[in-house]
C-alpha cells in the first residue's frame, strides 16, 4: 500500500512539474513580443524553469530511488504531451474556413 502512494505521489509531482515548466514556457512565449527586455525575460524564466524543475526531481530521486525519478519523469513527459494537444493552435486560428 505504502508503495503505490509513492508511486502516484511521485506521477503527481511529476505531473506539477511539467505544468509548471510547460506552463512557464507557454506564458514566457506569450509575454515575449509585448516584453520591453525579451533577452532577460527568456534567460530568466529557462533559468528560473530548470532550476525549480531539477530541484523538484532531485527532491523525489533522494536517496538513490531511480524507480521513484523514472516515475516522476514520465508525469513530466505526461504533462508535456498534454498541454501540447491542449495549448496549441487550431487549424480555423492557423488558416480561415479550414476544419
Amino acid at each position: 500500500m505504502i508503495d503505490f502512494m509513492i508511486i502516484i505521489l511521485s506521477l503527481a509531482i511529476g505531473a506539477g512539474l511539467g505544468i509548471f515548466y510547460f506552463g512557464g514556457l507557454w506564458l514566457t512565449l506569450k509575454k515575449l513580443p509585448s516584453s520591453g527586455n525579451p533577452y532577460f525575460l527568456t534567460l530568466g524564466s529557462f533559468f528560473g524553469r530548470t532550476v525549480l524543475s531539477l530541484s523538484g526531481f532531485y527532491l523525489v530521486a533522494r536517496g538513490g530511488q531511480w524507480e521513484r525519478l523514472l516515475i516522476c519523469l514520465f508525469g513530466f513527459i505526461l504533462m508535456k504531451v498534454f498541454l501540447v494537444f491542449r495549448l496549441r493552435p487550431h487549424k480555423e486560428a492557423i488558416i480561415p474556413g479550414v476544419k
